[in-house]
């Protein structure tokens, strides 16, 4: 029952609304719209066996321009037998739902309806684009991983600017792996096989499967497999090159984890140097996170700023650093400064839900822009979407634009800035 009560309570209703009200000021640069997509389940069969990620997704949106939150929508995914509800993008101008695993995307229009299946990264297999799909910012391209159970192999795809494919790689494996993620250098693949993964069609742990990390050329070639001990990886921050190796910031747990109970883990930030007889691993901050984000003109190169939530998914305090000891808060952001080993908390109210945070560039420096998230709001029933200058971290949101609607704990989004010839 718990992903189906409180913050995780599906929306019944797909709402429109025009000339949001706004608290704050809605920096004028800012012209784009922010998308995010999550689990929302019409209706459900046995809430007693809920798996959080189970039935339809719903894309929540935002558009601003000239200072002004001119709409929000919210619109269920529709598409028949399987939930894209994982993450929302845009590429060779389009805009695309996610779902797990090598199943189809959803194409969406400018106003977040369901247009139909998508071809995206689809190869003659039939796999297409995987739910972490990232986006190299200097070529454009697209660059995915995805697993379908039943496979021993993964398959690395990339995707050109106009949607077309350039290439794509079959990764052998020694049993489908439930690979939600992965990491991205400018010359590497770096991917994990870990203990959670599918034994015939069901996912689970298997404390018995050695958990490994591979590491591919970009250009394809053979992986390099190196072994850890026994870890579970949920997302990444983002990965580089350099003079000492591969470089991946990401989010671990130790095990057994749950697909039925995602929450029930402790998710802490760690750093993996990669070398090329050893995986060295650093604890950045021991305090629970998730949902790892970066300022994605930087991914895939070395970057200084990472950005993280302390979410109520996994419900456990979250203390402030050298705050007193009853400052800990079940909901807040973290930013981490990765060079001089610092972070910042801007924390929400108790009774408050914040998600994911995206990154919207406004100039040239890593940090200069703002983050955007939904937040619910207790007081009102309903979530604002709240803006926070990236350089002024812990003062108070520049805007909190509220919505006439909640807008469930869910996954993944992003900042989708103006294109030309967009209206919407």
């Amino acid at each position: 029952m718990r992903y189906l009560e409180d913050h995780f309570t599906p929306v019944e209703e797909e709402i429109t609304a025009y000339d949001l009200p706004v608290t704050g000021r809605i920096p004028a640069e800012l012209s784009g719209r922010y998308l995010r997509n999550g689990p929302n389940p019409a209706s459900v069969d046995d809430a007693r066996t809920h798996i959080w990620g189970m039935g339809q997704g719903m894309v929540h949106g935002v558009r601003l321009r000239d200072g002004r939150a001119e709409w929000y929508r919210n619109r269920f995914v529709r598409v028949p037998g399987y939930a894209p509800m994982v993450h929302v993008i845009e590429h060779a101008k389009q805009i695309f739902a996610l779902a797990e695993g090598g199943l189809p995307p959803a194409r969406l229009d400018d106003e977040l309806n369901t247009v139909g299946f998508a071809e995206l990264g689809g190869t003659a297999d039939g796999f297409t684009a995987g739910a972490h799909s990232k986006r190299d910012p200097l070529t454009g391209e697209l660059h995915s991983l995805s697993y379908m159970p039943g496979h021993d192999f993964v398959r690395y795809t990339v995707t050109d600017t106009a949607g077309a494919v350039a290439e794509t790689v079959a990764i052998p494996m020694t049993r489908t792996p439930f690979l939600h993620d992965f990491a991205l250098t400018e010359n590497h693949v770096v991917l994990w096989d870990t203990p959670l993964g599918f034994d015939g069609f069901e996912c689970r742990w298997l404390p018995q499967h050695p958990t490994r990390v591979g590491v591919m050329a970009r250009s394809g070639g053979d992986v390099r497999w190196l072994d850890i001990d026994p870890v579970h990886v949920s997302h990444t921050l983002n990965a580089y090159d350099d003079e000492n190796g591969v470089v991946v910031d990401l989010v671990t747990a130790q095990g057994p984890f749950d697909p039925a109970d995602p929450g029930a883990i402790r998710p802490v930030l760690d750093r993996w140097t990669i070398t090329p007889d050893k995986v060295h691993q650093r604890r950045i901050d021991d305090r629970p996170q998730d949902f790892p984000r970066i300022n994605d003109a930087f991914a895939a190169r070395p970057h200084r700023y990472g950005y993280s939530a302390a979410t109520a998914l996994y419900g456990i305090p979250f203390s402030s650093e050298g705050a007193p000891s009853d400052e800990v808060f079940t909901n807040a952001l973290v930013k981490h400064d990765l060079l001089r080993g610092t972070t910042q908390v801007h924390a929400f109210g108790r009774d408050e839900a914040v998600g994911e945070a995206v990154f919207a560039a406004t100039g040239q420096a890593e940090d200069e822009g703002y983050l955007l998230t939904y937040v619910h709001d207790p007081r009102r029933g309903a979530a604002d979407l709240v803006i926070l200058a990236a350089q002024d971290f812990t003062g108070e949101p520049v805007a909190r634009v509220h919505l006439p609607a909640r807008v469930p704990l869910g996954l993944h989004g992003n900042w989708l800035p103006d294109r030309a010839g967009v209206a919407a």
